[in-house]
């Protein structure tokens, strides 16, 4: 029940940051903006280990792990996912992270020769053909042409380096380290990352503070990092990263039913389909016994 109400949670936060990225585009450069969401929610962090009496300091294994993850889940990961929604749909984006689950049972295979549960699978598996199923009118209605071709691939390698930033958050939890102040460390490694990118390439620093830029700001640093990464992480160390990771399947039926809401869109009897789908494929998740941390 914990797990189950820990990724509900998650997934309503990250299905609403979806929509909160939109108001994050156009005047201020998408590098600039993860720099002032992470950098904010590291330091958030940070206090927050400080104020409950944690440690802050990191072995050198541990800091190495979270240099990884910060480098993959928030650096490279996030600013193709700023950069892809500025091309296309956010719903669209949704739906690709929705492989995540499925990515981190491959990787996890691979990289440390973890076997998960056929049940895993299957729940993964659901969860991507549900999401696809939910979506298919709306990814068609995307017109991917040329232009969208780009979107649509910086948000295949935003997924792909969620699923190595999981990898690498998974190695600092072998080295010991504590879920808040690992994500906090690889918060401002990713920050530190993509600030020194901004600085070798010129990216321009000015950033149009109108009230909902900030207010979103706010929001993706608080609520879509702070709170919603401290769970994720969390349930990923007690239950495994892919059913972490299923809560990228469930964050498009919630994003959706946010631009039914305000942007007034209507979806029919194949949403019904899909997203019974991935709450079938949550539950195969739920129940699979844990072999490994995938």
């Amino acid at each position: 029940m914990l797990a189950f109400g820990g990724v509900g949670v998650c997934a309503l936060i990250w299905g609403t940051t979806w929509y909160a990225i939109t108001f994050q585009l156009g005047a201020v450069d998408p590098v600039v903006s993860v720099v002032l969401r992470f950098g904010i929610a590291s330091a958030l962090l940070a206090l927050i280990v400080k104020a409950t009496g944690g440690r802050l300091a990191l072995t050198r294994a541990q800091h190495l792990a979270a240099l990884g993850q910060g480098l993959f889940s928030f650096a490279i990961s996030y600013a193709f996912v700023y950069a892809s929604e500025e091309k296309i749909a956010s719903a669209v984006v949704a739906v690709i992270f929705a492989s995540l689950a499925f990515l981190n049972l491959i990787l996890f295979r691979v990289a440390s020769g973890q076997k998960a549960a056929a049940a895993s699978w299957l729940g993964a598996g659901l969860g991507v053909v549900g999401v696809g199923v939910l979506s298919a009118g709306e990814v068609m209605g995307a017109g991917l042409g040329v232009h969208a071709v780009a979107g649509v691939s910086f948000a295949l390698i935003a997924v792909v380096a969620s699923a190595f930033g999981n990898w690498f958050a998974w190695r600092g939890q072998q080295a010991g380290s504590h879920v808040l102040p690992s994500t906090a460390w690889a918060m401002a490694y990713g920050t530190g990352t993509l600030a020194l990118y901004a600085l070798i390439t010129g990216v321009s620093w000015s950033v149009a503070w109108s009230p909902a830029y900030v207010v979103s700001l706010l929001y993706l640093a608080v609520f879509g990092s702070v709170i919603a990464f401290g769970l994720y992480f969390t349930i990923a160390r007690a239950r495994g990263y892919a059913l972490a990771s299923y809560i990228s399947a469930l964050t498009p039926p919630i994003a959706m039913m946010v631009s039914v809401m305000f942007e007034g869109a209507r979806f029919g009897v194949l949403a019904l389909v899909g997203l019974a789908l991935v709450l079938a494929g949550q539950l195969f998740l739920i129940r699979a016994p844990k072999r490994s941390a995938a």
